[in-house]
Formats: C-alpha cells, sequence, structure tokens
C-alpha cells in the first residue's frame, strides 16, 4: 500500500466569524485529528448553497468561526479508523461530501467528513455536478421520493428554476413523471424548460391563472403532487392550490413561517409533508440515477478561494441560474477526466 500524502499543517478557509458580517478568508489548521468513523477529504469543489447564508445569519447559533458550505466532492486522503475503512471508504476515493450546518464546511483545502454522511461517486459523475448534489440534490431527490409518486403521474415544483429546482426537475423526468414548472424569474423560467419540464408556469401571473394553467394540463385534477422549494411567502399556498384534491405538498424551503389558506389542507384535503435530505441509502440511489440518465448539475463556477466576494454577489443579486461553486483544486478537475466523468 502506497504511503499516504504529506500534508500541509495549514490551510485556507472562507469562514463565518461575525454573523451577519461577510466572510473572511483565514488561515487555520489543517484537520488531521480524525475519529474513527471520519474521512479527511482533499477539496476539489465546493458549493454554495441558500442554508449557508442562513448560517451567516445565525439561524442555526452555529460555533464561530465555522467554515463555510456544506456541499463539497474531493478525495479522500486520510482515513480515520475502522469504521470508516468498515464503509468501504479508503484513501485515493473520489467522494461527495454531505456536511451538517454546525461543522467546519468544504470552503477550504480539506474537510473533516463523517463516512456515515459520505458517498462514493462513478467515475462518470464529475467533481462539478457532485458538490452540488451533496446537498440540493439529496434534498430534492428525496422530497421526491416523499410524493410516493408512480411512472405518468404529474409532479409540479415551485421555484423550479434555482439550484434545488433544476436538478427536481430532471429527477423527476428520469424517473417517469410527467414535470410542471412554476417559477417567477425569466431566469428561473428559462432553465425550467432548459432542463426539458413538460410544462412551464410564470408564478408571476397571479395565483388563479398558475392554477388555470396547471389544471388545463392534467385534466381540471391538478399535480398528483408538488414540491415546494421556493421561501417565498405564497410559495407554500400556490403549491397547494395547484396540487389535486387529496393530493400531497412536500415542502422543502425553509421561510422563517410557512402559510398555508385553512381551506386548502381541510376543504381539499391536501396532505403537507416535511423533507430534508436523503439517507446514506437513498444518497447511493440517486447516484445511480444520474449515471444511468444522466442528470447535471447546472453550475457557475468561480475559480479559487478568493472569488468568495464575487460569488456572493452574484447569488444575492437574484440573477444565477443553478449553483455557485467554488473550484478549489484545479488539479483534480484535470485527473478526473482521464475517468471519463462526463455528467
Amino acid at each position: 500500500m502506497a504511503a499516504p500524502p504529506e500534508l500541509p499543517k495549514e490551510m485556507q478557509a472562507i469562514q463565518v466569524v461575525t454573523y451577519k458580517s461577510p466572510y473572511e478568508i483565514r488561515s487555520v489548521p489543517v484537520p488531521t485529528d480524525l475519529l474513527p468513523f471520519e474521512l479527511l477529504v482533499k477539496v476539489a469543489v465546493a458549493s454554495n448553497c441558500h442554508t449557508d447564508s442562513m448560517v451567516q445569519q445565525g439561524v442555526f447559533n452555529s460555533p464561530l468561526p465555522q467554515t463555510a458550505s456544506h456541499e463539497g466532492a474531493g478525495t479522500v486522503v486520510r482515513v480515520g479508523g475502522k469504521e470508516a475503512e468498515g464503509r468501504g471508504f479508503k484513501v485515493g476515493d473520489r467522494v461527495m461530501i454531505g456536511l451538517g450546518v454546525t461543522t467546519q464546511g468544504c470552503f477550504a483545502s480539506y474537510v473533516r467528513a463523517d463516512s456515515r454522511s459520505t458517498t462514493p461517486l462513478p467515475n462518470s459523475i464529475s467533481f462539478l455536478s457532485a458538490a452540488p448534489l451533496a446537498c440540493a440534490g439529496r434534498t430534492v431527490w428525496r422530497s421526491i421520493l416523499q410524493t410516493g409518486l408512480q411512472k405518468g403521474q404529474w409532479i409540479c415544483f415551485v421555484g423550479s428554476g434555482g439550484g434545488l429546482g433544476h436538478l427536481g426537475v430532471q429527477f423527476g423526468k428520469a424517473l417517469g413523471l410527467k414535470v410542471i414548472g412554476v417559477d417567477a424569474r425569466d431566469e428561473g423560467l428559462e432553465l425550467t424548460k432548459s432542463y426539458g419540464a413538460d410544462v412551464v408556469v410564470d408564478a408571476r401571473k397571479g395565483k388563479e391563472e398558475a392554477v388555470k394553467a396547471v389544471q388545463e394540463v392534467t385534466g381540471g385534477e391538478g399535480a398528483d403532487a408538488t414540491v415546494c422549494i421556493s421561501d417565498a411567502p405564497s410559495a407554500a399556498g400556490l403549491a397547494c392550490a395547484v396540487t389535486r384534491m387529496h393530493g400531497t405538498m412536500v415542502q422543502v424551503a425553509q421561510p422563517e413561517e410557512v402559510v398555508i389558506p385553512f381551506p386548502e389542507l381541510i376543504f381539499r384535503d391536501i396532505r403537507v409533508k416535511g423533507s430534508l435530505i436523503c439517507s446514506e441509502e437513498e444518497s447511493r440511489g440517486m447516484l445511480r440515477c444520474i449515471a444511468e440518465h444522466g442528470v447535471t448539475a447546472k453550475t457557475v463556477p468561480f475559480h479559487g478561494l478568493d472569488k468568495i466576494g464575487e460569488l456572493t454577489e452574484l447569488v444575492h443579486g437574484g440573477k444565477i441560474q443553478g449553483k455557485a461553486v467554488i473550484i478549489v483544486d484545479e488539479e483534480q478537475i484535470e485527473e478526473e477526466k482521464k475517468l471519463g466523468a462526463k455528467f
């Protein structure tokens, strides 16, 4: 067995140092003190998530300083012990890293990852796609599973043109569902259409028009189930309204309050579920689906941790299509091309 690579003692990391303040790039120790179930991963790509802004605002009371980005991808350079080894991980494995909101994240050269929420990558899936899949992909994948729909049924995504939404549209099509996308931005509507939604609805035309548009293509019934990804105040209510009577609405977005008019719950008997992120088994199922059907994440890449200011400016400007990511290690991106990574 080859000796593990020599590691630096310090690395650069993008951190939240004070709540409600801009990120800072700081020099921090490389985290080599691994627990038996942990992995040390050299980060290739780290992705920005809406939840990162919630961490930055102090919503989760995360301990500070905290390195940002809880979704990433890279290569294992250390295995903590028997637990991680027992899960099949070894040095050199390409992995997708899913982290919590109170742990040190992926906007750094290295990250300490829990092997129980880390998933091996098929060679066909690129680091660039895998990073956003670690949270956005796994979240929307599980939301679709929670609907319980079968091939040929109608699923609707409210907020279909965002980071989660454009993945949801592709997953829905890959699973044989008929897909309706609802969005309120030109960029979002364009992205929804480009990724193959059967029907695209502009939410800016109002609730009545949106409901009418959905019912026109579903025989007057409405979608069999709807996933709400938008945190706009009216989004949850709209998601219920476009769903057929006795149908299911899965709430993924996390506004301060989820507002649903009582007639949707009582008179129309809409069943509302909350959903967050995949189990390990569900994550592996998602990656199998991607490898088989060619689902891709729309990314806007920034090269280097020093581009965090440009990234946050784009994200907060509301014009982004898909997910903003930072390529942390260009060398790993070049290496994976030899493996035939195409999705």
